[in-house]
């Protein structure tokens, strides 16, 4: 019943012609976008479940960014896959080869895992690979939960992952896109900041610009206002990263009421130099913490832009 009232909820939000932010229906956080086929393609966490216990991911697509069309549910993690109990978190999709990878993170029950899932087409449907791509820590941590991937293909062919929370990992996938090579697992935590500026949480996004790798990240936490975008780059897929002179590049606009803007991912225009931030902010009616504001979240997107240098323009949020 509750998924019926869902898919009528989206069906609704098409005869909306107004572009604003949020611009998906109801409550998604940890948004993923893809360009393919003259549509892009979001994927999220489906958010509103106490204790961020959404098992599901769904796939909107658009035209235009500006109208959104409800493509149904791509991955239950009941319905669909043999090791993940729930905890259906941050999706990554990459097309290689004719194929759409959705990566995406599970629970295993005592620990937090990434896993993948293989399909044909963008709206899938997709086939779990069966078991997870990434089930531990990183050599010698003692802390951090595999959580929140992302994939990145290089100009030569190469794909990446990246995962991550309370450390940043990166390795080479090989060529099946279902496993890593381990001997280039890298630990790639950007050190020092704080939470006014670029400690290192969670959500690590990687794109390149210029022959320039960027890596973004989240900081603090996600049911904070102060929950935020920071960046670095390096010259090498694997860093190690700098940090940005200026790091900060999305932020809360409380005079707005718009609050916690962070876990994003990052849309290039196919054949433009323009480019868009998605990411996911707190519903301004869940500030409360009794109220679960780091699972009452929304997506939104806006334009980032990059000065001669290449550095990135602070992101102003919008509604």
């Amino acid at each position: 019943m509750k998924r019926a009232l869902f898919v009528l909820a989206a069906a609704i939000a098409l005869t909306a012609t107004a572009q604003k932010n949020p611009i998906l229906p109801e409550l998604h956080a940890d948004p993923e976008i893809l360009a393919d086929g003259g549509r892009y393609y979001i994927y999220s966490t489906t958010d509103g479940a106490p204790g961020w216990g959404g098992y599901y991911f769904t796939c909107y697509s658009s035209a235009n960014l500006k109208q959104w069309q409800y493509e149904g549910v791509v991955l239950d993690l009941h319905r669909d896959t043999q090791w993940a109990k729930g905890n259906a978190w941050a999706p990554a999709i990459e097309k290689k080869n004719g194929k759409y990878y959705l990566y995406y993170s599970g629970d295993q029950g005592e620990r937090k895992a990434i896993g993948v899932a293989v399909a044909d087409s963008p709206t899938g449907p997709f086939i779990d690979f069966g078991q997870p791509i990434v089930d531990k820590r990183p050599a010698g941590l003692k802390n951090g939960q595999q959580i929140d991937v992302d994939v990145f293909t290089d100009d030569d062919g190469q794909s990446y992952l990246f995962w991550g929370n309370g450390y940043m990992a990166g390795a080479k996938l090989n060529d099946d896109m279902t496993s890593i090579d381990t001997t280039t697992i890298t630990l790639m935590t950007p050190r020092g900041g704080t939470l006014q500026d670029y400690r290192y949480r969670e959500g690590p996004y990687v794109f390149k610009r210029k022959g320039i790798y960027y890596f973004m990240w989240s900081v603090d936490d996600t049911g904070s206002p102060n929950y935020h975008v920071a960046y670095g780059t390096s010259d090498k897929p694997l860093g190690p990263i700098t940090v940005a002179e200026s790091p900060v590049v999305l932020q809360q606009r409380p005079d707005q009421h718009i609050y916690g803007t962070a876990h994003n991912s990052v849309l290039q225009v196919p054949g433009k130099d323009k480019w868009y931030v998605v990411y996911h902010r707190i519903n301004p009616a869940f500030l409360n913490k009794k109220d679960g504001p780091g699972y009452h979240r929304e997506v939104c997107i806006d334009p980032m832009r990059f000065n001669a240098d290449g550095t990135i323009q602070p992101v102003t949020p919008t509604n």
